[in-house]
């Protein structure tokens, strides 16, 4: 397995731009961006085995590795007092608990958003 290997690369469309962008969340700022998902993919691809041969030649460690990340399926969101009452409030409005509505709520946007936008995700 190549080093690169182990980083999340990322290939969406972006609507503001109106063109393809690649990234490389952990391993570098910015990316590369075009109007072939599959070249934009490409492109990626190399620009992470330069950034990694770079930290090589400096002498630098690698930032953690994204692909082999572990998720525990929990994380703390601090919505402010207002937004939680108002959650609280539209949970109790739809008989759930406020978890089971946040995370019904999440992933109806998650979706939404994604299918809204056109949104294509490539990972490796």
């Amino acid at each position: 397995m190549k080093n690169s290997d182990r980083y999340l690369k990322i290939v969406e469309w972006s609507e503001e731009d109106q063109c393809y962008v690649g990234s490389c969340p952990n391993l570098m700022y910015g990316g590369c961006h075009g109007n072939n998902e599959a070249e934009v993919y490409k492109e990626l691809c190399e620009i992470v085995e330069e950034n990694i041969a770079l930290y090589e030649e400096d002498g630098k460690a690698l930032p953690l590795e994204t692909t082999g990340k572990k998720y525990s399926g929990k994380f703390l969101l601090r919505p402010g007092k207002d937004l939680h009452k108002s959650l609280a409030i539209r949970a109790l409005q739809a008989d759930e608990s406020l978890n089971s509505f946040c995370l019904k709520t999440l992933k109806k946007a998650l979706y939404h958003n994604q299918h809204a936008q056109g949104l294509t995700k490539r990972s490796s």
